[in-house]
Order: C-alpha cells, then structure tokens, then sequence
C-alpha cells in the first residue's frame, strides 16, 4: 500500500508522521487510530512504574541520573525516596 500513497500530498501532521516514522507505519497508525483524538502523555514512563524503578534502582548517589533517565524531577525521585524510607520504617 505504501507505493499508492502520494505523500506530497498527505494532510500535513501526516506528513509528519511519515518523515518520523516512514510511510509504511505511518499508514499502521492512521489505520488504527484514524478519527479519534489522541492525547500524547507528557511523560514516556508511567509515573507508578518509574516510582518503582526508581526505589529499585537507586544506588545512594545516582538520583539526578534517575530523574534523567525516566524524565521526572530530582525532587519527585528524592519524594519518591523519602516515601520508600518511610514506607521501610514502618513496615
């Protein structure tokens, strides 16, 4: 199907996509997605997942690396610390 697509001619976010991704996907989005409205999440981990991951993996000096590496704020890992100690504490 990608050789029938005129992609000078493509709506321009499709365009896009297909200079991101090429043609062939391209199409495999529009296909599956085509009408409805997608909202794209700010952050590419999801915030209870890298809280986990981030309590797994911290190594007592690696919190500004754990926030670069799931995209959150040093803050929120040094939050998510706080709360894992405490959670330690108790239990």
């Amino acid at each position: 199907m990608t050789e029938e697509i005129d992609v000078a001619a493509l709506h321009q976010f499709y365009h896009g996509l297909s200079e991101l991704v090429g043609v062939e996907d391209m199409v495999k989005i529009y296909q599956q997605y085509k009408g409805m409205q997608i909202t794209i999440p700010t952050h590419l981990y999801d915030r209870k997942l890298a809280a986990k991951r981030v309590a797994t993996e911290y190594n007592g000096h690696n919190q500004q690396f754990l926030a670069r590496k799931y995209g959150y704020s040093q803050k929120w890992v040094q939050r998510i610390l706080h709360e894992n100690n405490q959670d330690k504490e108790r239990g």
